[in-house]
């Protein structure tokens, strides 16, 4: 059952921006679970490189996209945010968001609410 829906993916040269949005299914509230951002390129398996807590907004980042990446969330529209600066072809992957059991990244919580997912292409 989808809860989550994310926007914003598409083709985008090296060094590039994009900035997706994780957004809630009508009667789907953010505001009690932490948010995680996870990816899988062709081939590979999906990994989690980014996390929010909804207890304090604490953050969290591999150290892959540190620095370049920024996650945020906005509970009044609902929404939780990733900036992604000085993007790499390497960064090419299905991008996803999902919704944890629990407020907080630390340990990382089951994640049971997914959304489709979202292409982000970095090509010249």
């Amino acid at each position: 059952q989808v809860r989550l829906a994310e926007s914003g993916g598409g083709l985008v040269q090296p060094g590039g921006s994009l900035r997706l949005s994780c957004t809630a299914a009508s009667g789907f509230t953010l505001d009690n679970y932490a948010i995680g951002w996870f990816r899988q390129a062709p081939g590979r398996d999906r990994e989690g490189f980014s996390c929010i807590s909804s207890s304090d907004g604490s953050t969290y980042y591999q150290d892959s996209v540190k620095g370049r990446f920024t996650i945020s969330r906005d509970n009044a529209k609902n929404t939780v945010y990733l900036q992604m600066n000085s993007l790499k072809p390497e960064d090419t992957a299905v991008y996803s968001c999902a919704a944890g059991h629990g407020s907080s990244c630390h340990p990382p919580p089951v994640f049971g609410f997914w959304g489709q997912g979202t292409q982000v292409t970095v090509s010249s």
